[in-house]
């Protein structure tokens, strides 16, 4: 063989390893319930929760299911199996939180969101677990944003009231104050947070400040900061200060947390909390955001 043809071979073969890498990196959508579950746990094509599997929600959805009773901190090694899964190596990952699915994702990246991850293979067992990779490690995930549907990283006083059943592990972190001292709001790995807020209450979410949903209140769906909740409202509502959109503070001087921005605020009022099985409410919101996104 020729000098000029081991050349030759040498880079054909260096492009097809080249090629074969490039084809093996994917994006992955990650979709993370909030309290009562219902999807099947280690399942990540089990949509339970959400609505039909068949609906668009973003490039190669996947469910992330943890049980929605039992606290964060126990329930928190299934999001991370996730995220290990599908967000690490050349994969790249879009989150989607409902709720307490927000509590979860940022107490996960407060806390874990800049560990060393292992590499894993996005090829999980019934447990949810995937191999590594090539044995290398990582500092954090490789995640592009994180869109909340009525974010709950901020608490609400339905679970402080005892309107939800107080012997749920999950109610008692729902707590306002219990939820935003959990840990540091401020800490996302710099990944941002996109907060989605709803506001079609109704009279029983009276005890909830401001304008809400039926279960969160906007200090917790647009992500004000501070060590509890308060007022916050549409503009149209003269009776408490605006939530802002974007990154600004809000009415009154109270900002948000760091790396987190208004992108959808229900001024009509016409989106409530839950999903009922059919990416209704906010969840609807968010999904249509998702599915309209540039991969």
């Amino acid at each position: 063989m020729s000098r000029f043809t081991r050349i030759f071979v040498t880079l054909f073969v260096l492009s097809l390893t080249a090629a074969s890498g490039l084809a093996s990196a994917a994006n992955y959508t990650l979709w993370i319930n909030g309290r009562t579950g219902g999807g099947v746990v280690g399942n990540y094509n089990s949509f339970t929760y959400w609505g039909p599997g068949t609906t668009a929600a973003g490039v190669n959805k996947k469910s992330v299911n943890w049980d929605g009773y039992n606290s964060i901190s126990s329930q928190n090694g299934k999001i991370r199996d996730a995220l290990d899964c599908f967000c690490t190596g050349t994969n790249w990952c879009y989150v989607a939180t409902h709720s307490a699915g927000d509590l979860m994702m940022g107490y996960t990246m407060a806390n874990y969101g800049s560990s060393s991850r292992m590499k894993k293979n996005a090829t999980p067992n019934s447990a949810g677990v995937c191999g590594n990779a090539d044995g290398s490690a990582q500092t954090g995930w490789n995640i592009k944003w994180v869109r909340a549907a009525s974010g709950a990283g901020g608490g609400s006083e339905l679970s402080d009231a005892g309107s939800w059943t107080t012997s749920e592990p999950l109610v008692k972190d729902l707590k306002t104050t219990t939820a935003r001292a959990m840990y540091n709001h401020n800490a996302t790995a710099n990944v941002w947070f996109y907060m989605y807020a709803g506001a079609k209450g109704t009279a029983y979410s009276g005890i909830l400040p401001g304008q809400d949903d039926e279960a969160v209140a906007y200090h917790s769906t647009g992500g004000v900061s501070g060590s509890s909740g308060g007022s916050w409202c549409n503009p149209s509502d003269w009776l408490c200060n605006d939530l802002t959109l974007g990154t600004a503070a809000n009415e009154g001087g109270r900002t948000k947390w760091s790396y987190h921005s208004v992108s959808f605020r229900d001024d009509n009022e016409a989106y409530n909390h839950y999903a009922n099985g059919n990416w209704g409410g906010i969840v609807g919101v968010v999904r249509n955001a998702v599915v309209n996104s540039a991969y």
